[in-house]
């Protein structure tokens, strides 16, 4: 690594160096890793010291029944975790389906206003979240009237220009040769897109997947808008239920803020390569 290459100069100045360097790191990391720590060890207090919290680094004992008072605390406990699993998984496919078509279409074919479009949805992209929620709300519930459903949580997110831009960016480095000699096959577009673009572009594919999934997963602010029943809120939004006016069930809450980390974790621990090619996958020159 480049932090212990030697130099020239003092060897006192490269050690004094590098001891900096490391400290910065480490201090970032523990300010990273510590809400995750915190939470966990939270979440093995006891329930009904929940009101009265205790802060402590290091707490003297250990116990699951704030585990089992999350799951005993509301009948829709596991539908919670249930909507928010269809919720994720259904965008997380159609954004890998409907964004990985967009982007071989403004990578690989040529149409009138393909420039003009896709400039114009990079700064749809530069619009924040938080402005589009106004108008979404008013179409969804004043204009389609489908709030409260499993349609009003995923319509929004069918597909992301930041994924199709994503997978524009990653097909256009893919040869033309190659769809070329597919063409003179007798190959349509629709065969090229299946056969050949798709194993090309497993690795942007899986990116997509993870980050659109991790996305979905944890959103708090638009379930929390387009529903009004308990059966129909997902796991982050029914977290808010343990929070009442006069105290807060906070390791019961803690509970299930760790149980509804624990599919990130896993995608993280098990593919967590493609999260470090997704840092660079869509600089590819297009």
């Amino acid at each position: 690594m480049a932090l212990y290459n030697a130099h020239t100069g003092k060897p006192q100045i490269r050690i004094i160096r590098n001891t900096g360097i490391i400290t910065v790191l480490l201090l970032f990391a523990a300010a990273t890793i510590f809400p995750i720590y915190f939470m966990i060890i939270s979440s093995f207090g006891e329930p009904v010291a929940a009101g009265s919290m205790d802060y402590k680094l290091f707490p003297t004992s250990f116990s699951l029944e704030s585990y089992k008072f999350f799951f005993q605390f509301s009948p829709y406990t596991w539908r919670w975790l249930l909507n928010s699993l269809i919720v994720a998984t259904t965008v997380m496919v159609t954004n890998v389906l409907f964004a990985s078509m967009a982007g071989y279409a403004f990578s690989k074919i040529k149409f009138k206003g393909r420039a003009v479009i896709f400039s114009l949805m990079l700064v749809a992209m530069m619009i924040p979240y938080q402005v589009t929620q106004v108008p979404l709300y008013i179409l969804i519930v004043n204009v389609f009237h489908i709030e409260n459903t499993y349609t009003a949580l995923i319509l929004p997110g069918l597909v992301t220009v930041y994924n199709i831009f994503l997978a524009k960016q990653f097909m256009s480095s893919i040869p033309n040769e190659i769809l070329e000699c597919a063409k003179i096959e007798g190959c349509n577009q629709f065969q090229i897109y299946f056969r050949i673009i798709l194993p090309l572009s497993k690795t942007v594919l899986a990116v997509m997947a993870i980050l659109t999934f991790m996305d979905n997963w944890n959103t708090f602010f638009w379930p929390l808008l387009v529903t009004n029943s308990m059966d129909m809120q997902t796991i982050q939004v029914g977290l808010k239920s343990f929070k009442f006016a006069n105290t807060t069930l906070f390791a019961p809450m803690m509970a299930g803020a760790t149980i509804s980390a624990l599919p990130m974790f896993i995608l993280f621990f098990s593919l967590q390569k493609y999260f470090l090619e997704g840092v660079t996958v869509g600089a590819v020159k297009g």
